[in-house]
């Protein structure tokens, strides 16, 4: 059975994911509710909880003030939060599962699920680190990202990502230290959340971040990257990327 904190400000939140919780995760046994940074900390400290299900915004402070009175956090998270795009693309970038207001069920299982299948105490620490990072720096290429492997979880700042290549259900990084990370990630999750962040796709296999790029070799059909990689250009994608050349 997993023990898990209801944390939110709002009464009619917290019974909710309690009712949702007992129709759809009969596995979940709440122990606690709180509905302030402080009442939270002493329910945290009473119950030793598997599982928080933590609002951002309360009356005396945020979720991550929370968070922050604790030297390592042995417990996993799931945020629940209003739509803030800003807020949104953290957690994105971090990896961590959060919840967006109204709830649904649909989404809370799929957290949970997530949730108890997700990964070691260490591993989530460095995801907490990641995402307040992002928090706290709003300049879109100062954002890092989390690559996770088989064997261990990255941090990366997204400006030394050079590339990406698709490599069926998996997808090379390509690194300004020549490193390569594989993840098993599609292009089409990272062509969402890197789209905006001066990346483009230019093929099929391939993403590129434009900051890295030498030059382009129109007569060839394909880009030449600072770190001397060649990577091609799909037909399609040739008037898109001379479009974006000449505003730059």
């Amino acid at each position: 059975m997993i023990k898990a904190i209801i944390v939110d400000d709002e009464t009619n939140n917290q019974e909710l994911i309690s009712n949702l919780l007992k129709s759809y995760a009969d596995n979940i046994q709440v122990v606690g509710l709180a509905n302030s940074v402080e009442t939270a900390y002493n329910a945290i400290m009473e119950h030793h909880p598997d599982l928080i299900f933590l609002d951002i915004q309360m009356p005396d402070g945020t979720g991550f003030d929370l968070l922050k009175k604790f030297d390592k956090i042995n417990f996993k998270i799931i945020f629940v939060t209003a739509h803030q795009e800003f807020a949104i693309e953290a957690f994105k970038y971090s990896a961590l599962d959060y919840l967006l207001k109204p709830l649904s069920p649909t989404n809370l299982i799929e957290a949970v699920k997530k949730v108890e299948e997700s990964m070691s105490s260490e591993d989530l620490n460095l995801k907490l680190k990641i995402l307040l990072s992002n928090m706290a720096e709003p300049i879109k290429n100062k954002k890092k990202i989390v690559l996770k492997t088989m064997e261990r979880i990255y941090s990366v700042d997204i400006d030394d990502i050079i590339r990406l290549e698709s490599d069926g259900g998996y997808t090379k990084v390509y690194l300004v230290d020549g490193k390569r990370i594989m993840v098993s990630r599609t292009m089409k999750e990272f062509d969402d959340l890197l789209i905006d962040v001066g990346f483009l796709r230019v093929h099929h296999s391939h993403l590129v971040n434009m900051n890295h790029l030498f030059c382009f070799e129109k007569s060839e059909g394909h880009l030449v990257m600072k770190d001397e990689s060649i990577v091609p250009v799909s037909n399609r994608k040739k008037d898109q990327l001379l479009e974006l050349l000449n505003m730059l």
